[in-house]
């Protein structure tokens, strides 16, 4: 039987640690920056969890 193939999409956007744990990219870090503080701008710069709710559509994808 054939491997399951990754989706390349998916791949670029969430990292899977050695824990296990899927980490995906906050948004709203694209553009009107000038409105938003510098503290709320560098709490986007780090990585996030998924969700539990999201878990199950995600892990078949990677």
């Amino acid at each position: 039987m054939a491997k399951q193939k990754t989706k390349r999409g998916a791949a670029k956007r969430l990292k899977v640690k050695k824990s296990g744990v899927i980490m995906r990219s906050r948004a709203g870090r694209r553009h009107i920056l000038s409105s938003k503080s510098r503290k709320r701008k560098r709490r986007l710069r780090k990585p996030a969890k998924v969700s539990k709710s999201d878990l199950k559509r995600t892990k078949p994808l990677i």
